[in-house]
This record gives C-alpha cells, sequence and structure tokens, in this order.
C-alpha cells in the first residue's frame, strides 16, 4: 500500500464531481488491522456512523465480528437488514424513537436490539412503550466520564441501577462510555487519561456486584482510545472511523496503523489567477465542521484550500499554469463521518477501476421504519 498512485482512477472522464471514492480492499486492510489489534472479535463492538452502509457491515461481519454499535435507528434497521445478531444504538430513545425501536424489534426478530439510559423518567417512558408489546429492552447505563453530552456521572449511576431493578420490561445489562474527549496524540498521556477515566465506571461495576452480584457488560472508548482499552478483560471498544480513516486520525493518533480507504473527488472548475484555483467541493461535499483546511489533496499537497462556499473551495497554488480546468483532484478529509453523510452513493474503485456504487442507505434519519 506504499504505492503513491494507489487511489487514481483510470479513464475517470464519467466520474461527474464532487463524488465519494471507497477503495474496499484498504477498508478490508483496516478491519484486518482492528482485529489483529484486538485479539478476539468478541471485544469489538465498532460503530457504523462512520460508513452507513451495507456493503461495508458485511465486510465487518464476514470478517467474523458480530457485535455493533449505532447512532440512529436508521443505522440500527440497516444493520437488522444485513442480519447483525446484536446491535447497541448508541443513544437514549426519546418516545418516537422507542416506538421505531419496537417496529424494528419486530421487524428483525433475528437481530438482538438494545439501547442507552441515563435517567429514571427515561427509564419509565421505555417500561411504558413497552408495555404495548411482550418483548423487554436490554439497556446500558450511558455514563458521563468527561464527555459532557449525555449520560449520567458514575458517582451517581448505582442509584439510578437500583431504581431500575423495580421497573417492569426493561433491564439493566451493562454499562456504556464513550471517552472521545481523550485526544492527546501522546499514547501514554492517552492511556493515563483512558485509564482514570475507566477507573470511575470499574467501581460503579463493582459496587452493581456488590449490590445484587450482577456482572455488567461494559462498552467503553472510540477510534482515539480505543488502544488503551483492549487489554481490558470482558471490555468491548467501539471505534468506527477505522474503517475508512480521515486526515484527522491519522494526525491525532498516528499511532493507529489505519490507511485512507475513503475519499472525495473534486475538479477544478476555474483558474481564478496565477496562484488561486477553485474546485466544485463545497461544503455541500466534505465535512465543514472543522476550521480550514478542510481537506488535503494528495495529488496536489502543494495545494492550500483558503475559502469555501456551498459549491465552491478556493486553494492556493504555487502555480496555477501547471492545472487546467477539469483536472481531477483527490482529497481525505479531516473529518470522513459526516462527510459520508453528504453523499448518497459511494463509487467504489478497485484496480484502479470504478466497479460498483454503494448506497450510502443510513445517511437518511429514516429507511422504512
Amino acid at each position: 500500500m506504499d504505492n503513491l498512485k494507489w487511489f487514481e482512477i483510470a479513464h475517470s472522464e464519467s466520474l461527474d464531481t464532487p463524488a465519494l471514492l471507497v477503495y474496499p480492499d484498504r477498508v478490508k486492510q483496516n478491519i484486518q488491522f482492528l482485529l489483529e489489534m484486538a485479539g478476539d472479535t468478541a471485544a469489538v463492538r465498532p460503530h457504523v456512523k462512520t460508513n452507513k452502509t451495507l456493503e461495508v457491515c458485511q465486510l465487518l461481519l464476514d470478517a467474523g465480528i458480530t457485535k455493533f454499535k449505532c447512532a440512529t435507528i436508521a443505522e440500527a434497521e440497516m444493520l437488522g437488514m444485513a442480519n447483525a445478531p446484536d446491535v447497541l444504538l448508541a443513544h437514549q430513545p426519546t418516545l418516537p424513537k422507542a416506538k421505531r425501536l419496537i417496529q424494528l424489534m419486530h421487524q428483525y426478530p433475528q437481530t438482538k436490539f438494545s439501547a442507552l439510559v441515563d435517567n429514571y423518567i427515561s427509564a419509565t417512558m421505555l417500561s411504558t412503550v413497552f408495555s404495548t408489546t411482550t418483548k423487554t429492552v436490554e439497556l446500558y447505563i450511558d455514563l458521563n466520564v468527561g464527555m459532557n453530552r449525555s449520560g449520567i456521572i458514575p458517582e451517581k449511576a448505582l442509584d439510578l441501577y437500583i431504581a431500575c431493578k423495580n421497573i417492569p420490561l426493561i433491564k439493566i445489562v451493562g454499562l456504556h462510555l464513550y471517552d472521545g474527549h481523550i485526544r492527546d496524540t501522546d499514547l501514554t498521556l492517552r492511556k493515563t487519561r483512558s485509564n482514570t477515566a475507566f477507573e470511575r465506571a470499574e467501581t460503579l461495576s463493582t459496587l452493581i456486584t456488590a449490590y445484587d452480584n450482577s456482572m455488567m457488560k461494559m462498552v467503553a472508548g472510540g477510534s482515539p482510545s480505543f488502544p488503551t482499552h483492549i487489554h481490558r478483560k470482558g471490555v468491548e471498544f467501539s471505534p468506527g472511523t477505522f474503517v475508512y480513516w480521515d486526515w484527522g486520525y491519522k494526525h491525532i493518533v498516528p499511532d493507529e496503523p489505519f490507511e485512507y480507504a475513503a475519499l472525495v473527488a473534486t475538479r477544478i472548475v476555474s483558474i481564478i489567477d496565477e496562484k488561486t484555483v477553485c474546485t466544485d467541493l463545497g461544503h455541500k461535499a466534505v465535512a465543514a465542521e472543522n476550521p480550514m483546511p478542510r481537506v488535503h489533496f494528495l495529488n496536489a499537497p502543494e495545494a492550500t484550500p483558503i475559502s469555501q462556499s456551498e459549491e465552491h473551495l478556493v486553494a492556493q497554488v504555487p502555480n496555477s499554469s501547471v492545472y487546467q480546468v477539469g483536472d481531477l483532484w483527490y482529497g481525505v478529509p479531516v473529518h470522513i463521518c459526516p462527510t459520508v453523510a453528504l453523499y448518497s452513493e459511494a463509487q467504489i474503485i478497485e484496480q484502479h477501476q470504478i466497479t460498483a456504487q454503494w448506497q450510502v442507505i443510513a445517511r437518511d434519519r429514516k429507511i422504512t421504519i
């Protein structure tokens, strides 16, 4: 994979841009890297929010992975369509989503679905909703270990666990902690901070076991922190970006072995002056939540994006005379996950050829349910 031209598409004249390009051989390689790091598929619960694609989920299943995490009901349905055995909706359902979750369970009985909870009111709401069916929902207590966007702090969660014991039709089976705020490039520092966060969840798990002898399942970590969890006995970890990787994580966590497996293609649409060109890679084509530059071009590394609007991205270059209108550039997004969600399909590149299109089926909030 050290061929600097691995990304190039032969006979690319028919390629409309902007386009999402996916390289399956590299996806398979990244999956293999993950399994080699994990040592055991039982410890792996990848998040599918990055790929949102049935074909990638199938590659994960083919590799022996049976447990998954997702962010939306649509992603959960995609996994049901793939016959994934075990799916954790890493989200606390509101009433409408709880009703959709029941529909999922009925439509895809071969898949075991579970969800998160972080408060008593939501737990009782879920019980009420599930009283309309014969099913019981398994829940993980969502712990806030520093991300500060959802979850209950571990030191208050024992009371929630005890209260939930008396609520019918729900069953607390585990603890979920996402330490995505820990993004230190220094692996030693990242491990230290992750260990400190995990200890709070571990203390809670011990207290729960002492209370009623229940053993909690543990789901922890994301792309930056999962290497700190791989040696914890009985702990599942949930990276998602690894399947495609991106510029951001490649440089934030250089210790992780993953390679770029998804790119965006763009063409020069105008030569502005001797040092400036304009491409069609606007806000609608690459994730725009990061400061500039939001993309780096593999075959034009000297190009520096300087401004962006809905349909256009302007880049500064040393000498624009070496480029022509229509030239194709291959870009690595700083953040691939929301970039994928901007495309209805991915162009599949094998042996420098476009061989298929994969629908990004879970980019929408609803598939059928």
